[in-house]
């Protein structure tokens, strides 16, 4: 057989020389404001890789991206990673002391950042020492600001104009390193976790599958989530490897622009974060609008609650596919097949071909039993962690499992439920509360957008339940009403002792539930005018 590398250049490769109508469109405010094909696609990226290697760059360097979901974005990925360069990707939403301490730790040499985040810049490089040059995307910036950097700060567009170069791609192993993402920090400090080649290109073929993303070359794709959050989820590798259409709607996640998109560009299947669903749930309502070419929504993130699956399914008249996994899982690690019917209460769904899943007790010893327990979840695959970046021992157990810090039962057809974050667990007169549970049963009421349980102090108890609840819009409840949708439910002593109402749940950068901010703002007091019950 011959030897065929597993390398990123290949899916990019494909959609150009076999699928010449489909396109990329970039979008601002809900209008498309670029369009091309991916043979032109492939042609600017790979000029974009040559003008990178003239500028002294060498396999293995990192190149930061500060950037949102655009055609410079992507053609940076591709222009990066296909010449054996590093992508390494920063979430704008953080600070700058969070940005530049990734920076430091990934070493990266050029910085690609977003023409309206150049204003970030004089505060960030002081504390960047290893980058030499700012390469600036999506358009004009402003120069005077760029003037007080002391690297270079130059459009991306001159650059490969004057050293813009045809060059080979792939010539390197199919083990090196291509993306760099940072985990969200949410239970602790950030980490990096480096994508091979190999592993992301097993993770596309994996994701494809009927019964994972189930993508064509019928589709169009609305890519709501953060290309600089776990690869987009896969999405600008899986999209040109079976020749699907992309639409990457800038920074703009409101309802408005995204139920423009799918309308005008026919989208067939859309990602994200249910927060942004929830925004385009409300536009909808509000305006009366309907999206007619949706055929499927695919949810990542926090635990979708149920009442927002029925409400999206019935108004968007798309099939909900609830998915669970991680960056440090290149994301995918379980997905809900579309080829079976769907359940009234969703679960996860089960993993696909090349991640493999079992269930320990908390010291780590393998359950006998691995279905309808609870357990704390871990996994191994061809796209999953084995070590953080720079850290000299591995993630990995003895069997070479990772410990996804996750609570987790299989029911007996295998499919996954998260039962919640092993960190989150509330430990009430020296027993546990589990609040995944609790939060499972209110988010299956209609009224709820999104729900939390967060534990408080307490002097003799050591710590108690606290439920906050962000209801849909126009929506209000009597706080007692969830107390009685949980008492017979739960054991008594698990119903929280105080209710909150919060017109906005916090959300981490990633778009997932923020509870450290949430257990810090109630112990600082600031959601005390929201506490609308207290036991």
């Amino acid at each position: 057989m011959q030897t065929f590398s597993l390398t990123l250049e290949k899916f990019v490769d494909h959609a150009a020389k076999w699928h010449p109508a489909a396109t990329v469109a970039t979008a601002s405010k809900g209008t498309v404001v670029r369009r091309t094909g991916y043979a032109e696609l492939r042609a600017r990226s790979n000029r974009l890789s040559g003008a990178l290697l003239a500028l002294g760059l060498k396999v293995g360097d990192r190149v930061g991206t500060l950037a949102w979901n655009t055609q410079d974005h992507l053609e940076l990925y591709y222009g990066t990673m296909n010449a054996g360069l590093v992508c390494h990707t920063l979430n704008p939403r953080l600070t700058s002391a969070h940005l530049s301490a990734m920076v430091a730790q990934a070493g990266n040499r050029v910085l690609a950042i977003a023409a309206n985040l150049v204003p970030m810049l004089p505060e960030l490089l002081p504390d960047c020492p290893t980058i030499e040059r700012v390469l600036v995307l999506d358009g004009e910036f402003d120069r005077a600001i760029a003037s007080l950097c002391d690297v270079p700060v130059e459009p991306i567009d001159a650059v490969v104009e004057a050293q813009g170069q045809t060059v080979p791609w792939g010539d390197f192993d199919e083990n090196s390193e291509a993306g760099l993402c940072f985990t969200s920090g949410t239970t602790g400090r950030p980490k990096g976790v480096a994508f091979t080649h190999r592993s992301n290109y097993l993770h596309t073929m994996m994701s494809i599958q009927p019964d994972a993303y189930a993508l064509s070359a019928k589709d169009t794709i609305l890519v709501a989530i953060p290309m600089f959050h776990a690869n987009a989820w896969g999405f600008p590798f899986s999209a040109p490897a079976v020749g699907a259409s992309l639409v990457l709607p800038g920074r703009d996640l409101d309802g408005a622009s995204l139920a423009a998109l799918i309308q005008s560009e026919e989208v067939t299947i859309a990602g994200g974060v249910q927060t942004v669903w929830i925004a385009l749930l409300d536009h909808l309502d509000e305006t009366g609008e309907d999206v007619p070419s949706l055929e499927r929504v695919v949810i990542g993130g926090s635990k979708c609650p149920d009442s927002l699956t029925r409400r999206m399914e019935k108004r968007l008249g798309a099939r909900v596919q609830t998915t669970w996994g991680m960056t440090e899982m290149s994301p995918l690690g379980t997905v809900d097949s579309v080829q079976l019917p769907a359940t009234a209460e969703r679960a996860s769904g089960r993993p696909p071909v090349g991640v493999d899943l079992k269930l320990t007790n908390a010291d780590g010893e393998t359950l006998s039993e691995q279905h309808g327990v609870t357990g704390h979840l871990k996994v191994k695959g061809h796209s999953v962690i084995e070590r953080y970046l720079n850290a000299d021992e591995s993630a990995l157990d003895a069997e070479g499992y990772f410990d996804t810090g996750d609570l987790a039962m299989l029911d007996d057809t295998g499919a996954l439920t998260i039962c919640g974050r092993s960190k989150d667990l509330i430990k009430s007169g020296g027993e546990w509360i589990n609040p995944a549970e609790m939060e499972a049963i209110i988010g299956r009421d209609p009224r709820v957008g999104q729900v939390a349980v967060i534990g408080k102090p307490h002097p003799k108890w050591g710590e108690r339940p606290v439920l906050v609840v962000e209801l849909s819009q126009g929506e209000g409840a009597d706080p007692g009403v969830w107390t009685d949708a949980l008492r017979g439910r739960v054991a008594d002593w698990w119903l929280p002792d105080e209710v909150v109402h919060l017109p906005r749940m916090p959300l981490a950068a990633t778009g997932k539930i923020d509870k450290v901010r949430l257990r810090a703002d109630y112990e600082e007091g600031a959601l005390d005018r929201y506490v609308t019950s207290s036991r």
